[in-house]
């Protein structure tokens, strides 16, 4: 897990965690309700109930324009959340591992939304990008995500909660109090069931169903996982690359990747112009190498001008075979291609199996923006 730079924002988190921030110590957990199974009570006590350091929930900002507000309005912000349940869930819609969260938070939000909960979304944005009101609408459309989200491109409600982490959650009861926080991905089932116990307390007459199955095999409990490559930017920022970059910051310049290439490096080649939080062709045929280790692969791509271009991929010199393949990638002409038309995660392969490979991206536009690559991993049989 990685902490916030003394700058504004930290690196993502890589994987399953649920440490709290060092601003919060771990109290002594409060007792479940007489309606609330043992088995459940035993879920819920995995995590750490914070409620007596009375932290209470920030004001949310009513005062930012309305496209800033999805499926919300300032209104409802203002008047309808005493009382309730909330859960603030502070995620990006090109983060990985927010994106690994959704199909638990969206199924309680479902579950959940008639029994005292109200789930916010706070899209913090990683890259710029992210701030444009175009952008983040067509990922919650994408998503499916029905719950309220407040663009939080000043960064205000993540500087209230002290926030250091993508995805964070943080839990306040009817009373405002802040009773759970959990960051990263991973205990599903143990968050749900704690959240439960929130729920019946403010109305301890509640039926509620069984916490939900794990939906993937890495967040079953005791899961064994192979190691990923990680996470890699591309800008200057905060990239780590086998090129050395020498002072080239917002200049085009050449690299030349080696014929050998280091495991877990990224490379580039070609002429390529390395900006803060990306990087560019400056002319043809400029290429991304990435000896990683993974069973996927993804990049996060912006189009800086046209938005519709092809960038060619191959893995270990040849097309993406169709089982190794991403949902985004497409055959085009005999080559596996990214057809990009929108600024996101685009998810380049899926492989078969947990293992090594070379990945290669060529693209010959300057509209190419690269921001980071991610990769996810696989449980051992």
């Amino acid at each position: 897990m990685y902490r916030a730079p003394s700058r504004r924002l930290p690196a993502r988190v890589l994987f399953a965690a649920a440490v709290l921030s060092s601003t919060f110590v771990a109290c002594a957990k409060s007792q479940p309700m007489n309606n609330f199974s043992a088995d459940r009570a035993k879920l819920a006590s995995e995590i750490d109930d914070i409620g007596n350091q009375h932290v209470h929930m920030p004001k949310l900002p009513l005062h930012y324009a309305a496209d800033r507000y999805i499926n919300v309005t300032p209104e409802f912000l203002r008047d309808s959340l005493k009382g309730k349940v909330v859960l603030l869930d502070v995620w990006d819609y090109t983060c990985i591992n927010c994106i690994q969260t959704l199909p638990y938070i969206k199924a309680w939000n479902e579950r959940y939304k008639d029994k005292g909960l109200v789930i916010i979304g706070v899209h913090s944005p990683e890259f710029d990008f992210g701030k444009d009101p175009t952008n983040l609408e067509s990922a919650i459309k994408r998503f499916g995500i029905t719950y309220p989200v407040i663009a939080d491109n000043d960064y205000e409600i993540w500087n209230s909660l002290a926030n250091q982490y993508w995805p964070a959650k943080y839990l306040f009861d009817k009373n405002g109090i802040l009773r759970a926080a959990h960051f990263g991905e991973g205990e599903y089932p143990e968050f749900e069931a704690f959240l439960q116990k929130i729920l019946l307390e403010r109305d301890p007459s509640l039926n509620l169903p069984e916490p939900m199955a794990p939906v993937r095999a890495t967040d079953k409990p005791g899961a064994v996982c192979y190691r990923p490559t990680p996470e890699t930017y591309i800008g200057f920022e905060r990239n780590h690359l086998g090129n050395a970059i020498q002072n080239a910051e917002n200049i085009a310049r050449d690299y030349h990747a080696p014929q050998d290439l280091k495991k877990d490096m990224l490379y580039l080649d070609g002429s390529w112009t390395v900006h803060r939080q990306y990087a560019q062709p400056a002319g043809q045929n400029a290429s991304l190498l990435f000896d990683y280790q993974a069973k996927e692969a993804n990049l996060v791509i912006h189009p800086l001008a046209e938005k519709n271009f092809q960038v060619i991929v191959t893995q270990d010199g040849k097309p993406v075979p169709k089982a190794d393949r991403g949902s985004d990638l497409l055959e085009s002409n005999g080559q596996t291609v990214l057809d990009v038309r929108a600024a996101r995660m685009y998810r380049i392969t899926n492989n078969a199996d947990f293992g090594r490979h070379v990945l290669k991206l060529t693209a010959s536009t300057p509209s190419f923006g690269a921001y980071a690559f991610t990769f996810t991993t696989a449980c051992r049989e």
